[in-house]
């Protein structure tokens, strides 16, 4: 297995910029972070895989606080490197309302220190790790969980937009 070398961020650093595919309510777009200048802050979260348990509790966390997310100008984005297609179907089944974008050569991923080596019943491989970003409205990282516990991240992250 190759090693692939990560650059893990800190709070104060310029969020490396983005633009992937993405799946929303109205179809099928390109995202790119810099759209997102000037709202109060983005939520970048990196989840592994589209219906599986642990990323359905985060995502239908997400989904079930959307409107105080909302109501403190912030845009979730999900992160994974499944297709468009599995993006559709995920969001469809849980009435996900927020983008989620598709980045299947993990490139952003990598950027943000989310793909990483990890090990499984004593097998090694690469993945992504469960981790969030809060970016602010000049594109500054204000907050990051670089590991995540699903249960009641949604309200942690909530809670800390709410200091902003």
């Amino acid at each position: 297995m190759t090693e692939i070398e990560t650059h893990p961020l800190a709070i104060g650093d310029h969020a490396p910029e983005f633009s992937l595919l993405a799946v929303t309510h109205a179809g099928e777009t390109t995202i790119a972070l810099d759209e997102y200048k000037g709202k109060k802050a983005v939520v970048v979260y990196f989840y592994p895989k589209d219906d599986t348990p642990g990323c359905t509790r985060e995502a239908c966390g997400f989904r079930d606080l959307a409107a105080d997310f909302n109501a403190c100008q912030a845009q979730i984005l999900g992160i994974s490197v499944d297709s468009l297609e599995s993006h559709v179907k995920f969001a469809n089944k849980f009435s996900i309302p927020f983008p989620l974008l598709s980045d299947p050569g993990h490139e952003v991923a990598e950027k943000y220190g989310a793909w990483r080596e990890k090990k499984n019943y004593g097998r090694a491989y690469w993945g992504i790790q469960r981790s969030t970003f809060v970016i602010d409205r000049d594109g500054i990282l204000r907050k990051l969980w670089a590991t995540v516990k699903v249960d009641q991240h949604p309200d942690k992250v909530l809670e800390f937009l709410r200091t902003l």
